[in-house]
């Protein structure tokens, strides 16, 4: 980041709040309204301080190598040639291309990943308006991570609106999620599509409503996700199906029918829900070999790149030799490791410190929704209980794949709003309205 930053990322920062101001009205109620800019304003700070700690702090890293070593290409192809950076934008990466495109291609750093390449192109779209400004340009990430957030937020606060304030410090003001789901990262990209799919689905589940913008925006949704992070997607579509099988169940009220049904739609359960799973996979994510890509992946990020990257913060939960049976034997140490690890004596930096505090707290408001007996109530509520089933595991899948906790800080966001709606329950009265 430079002098260029100083001018036209503050030009877009007004733009934004102002225009923040003209929406505010038409997205939030009297009860969620104050909270609407504070949150916007979290994110874009979240944003310009993430730029500047991988600048100045670490040097350099991968919101760097989007920006520098990607997008910053694509924006010179089009200055050179507007046709050659159209399609250079168009191209889904890969395989690099042997035509005139591949003098910019073969400089890209992450070309030949389709899902990192999926950040740079929205990053050289938004260049195009940002005149390649790095910050100007985070702030568009840090927007439509907060909108997918407040979209989630506001879709839960309608149906618990005595839950107003508890809500949003465990969407909007979660600091891990303000800082790591703001930069030029694939982490807000992510977790604004996250939270405008479940806001789809809250919808559709809960409300009974099915529009043409609704679906467009599902589609749009999975196929961010889809072309960024699919494992996020194999957690989260069974959970939405175990959401809408319990909530059909829940509205039958006749115990014969019930019954009756019962069987019947556990059966299309499992098939509707092993059948998306097929659907998704790919052959980087294959059901046959889960167990084998995370090992390998774990291995990676402990010694290999994620050493490097995050510094001297791996942690071990025992062998894990690429079987389907050493993933479930670690699965209670990866969970736990999710959720409530590093501990504050395994800190060794700022950032750490900050997730550790985090773990504690997390810690501590899941041993007292224990002891307050309050979680057999969640049983009764198939939405909470959809939060929980992916918390627990989307902590398992990033657990037993990550072994260091500077690449886990990241990778374990996208469960952290769903976990804590959860725990905000033991604060909550004994009763949930229907």
């Amino acid at each position: 980041m430079g002098l260029q930053d100083l001018i036209v990322t503050p030009i877009y920062l007004g733009l934004f709040i102002f225009g923040a101001y003209l929406v505010r009205p038409y997205v939030t109620n009297t009860q969620t309204r104050k909270f609407f800019i504070p949150a916007l304003l979290l994110k874009f700070l979240g944003a310009i301080a993430l730029g500047l700690i991988y600048q100045f702090y670490y040097g350099g890293g991968d919101t760097f190598a989007y920006w520098q070593h990607g997008s910053r290409l694509i924006w010179e192809a089009f200055m050179e040639d507007p046709e050659i950076g159209f399609r250079l934008l168009s191209q889904s990466g890969g395989l690099r291309n042997l035509d005139d495109t591949f003098i910019y291609s073969s400089r890209i750093w992450y070309f030949r990943d389709t899902h990192s390449y999926m950040i740079i192109r929205i990053a050289a779209f938004f260049d195009l308006f940002t005149y390649h400004t790095y910050s100007a340009t985070a702030l568009f990430f840090a927007g439509f991570s907060f909108s997918g957030m407040w979209a989630l937020f506001s879709a839960i606060q309608q149906k618990y609106p005595s839950w107003t304030g508890s809500l949003t410090f465990a969407i909007l003001f979660i600091p891990s999620v303000i800082f790591w789901g703001s930069g030029i990262l694939k982490d807000p990209i992510t977790i604004g599509a996250l939270g405008w799919l479940v806001w789809t689905m809250f919808g559709v589940i809960e409300q009974g409503k099915i529009t043409l913008p609704r679906l467009i925006v599902l589609v749009g949704s999975v196929w961010l996700i889809f072309s960024i992070k699919v494992y996020v997607l194999l957690c989260l579509l069974p959970n939405l199906m175990l959401w809408f099988y319990l909530k059909t169940i829940k509205k039958i009220r006749n115990s014969v029918i019930k019954s009756l049904i019962i069987p019947v739609l556990i059966i299309l359960f499992g098939i509707s829900t092993y059948g998306i799973t097929l659907l998704l996979s790919t052959e980087e994510y294959n059901l046959s070999n889960i167990a084998e890509k995370a090992a390998i992946t774990a291995h990676d990020i402990r010694y290999g790149w994620g050493a490097r990257t995050n510094g001297e913060g791996g942690y071990d939960l025992g062998t894990l030799d690429g079987s389907w049976q050493s993933m479930i034997r670690l699965a209670p140490a990866a969970i736990n490791v999710s959720l409530f690890r590093p501990y504050l004596w395994e800190a060794k930096n700022p950032l750490m410190m900050i997730s550790a505090i985090e773990s504690l707290i997390i810690f501590i408001l899941t041993i007292r929704l224990i002891v307050s007996g309050k979680w057999k109530l969640i049983s009764k509520e198939p939405f909470l209980i959809f939060c929980l089933s992916f918390s627990i595991l989307f902590a398992f899948a990033v657990g037993v794949s990550t072994f260091n906790f500077g690449t886990l800080m990241r990778y374990k966001i996208p469960f952290l709003p769903f976990y804590l709606t959860t725990l905000i329950f033991s604060f909550r009265p004994s009763r949930i309205k229907p």
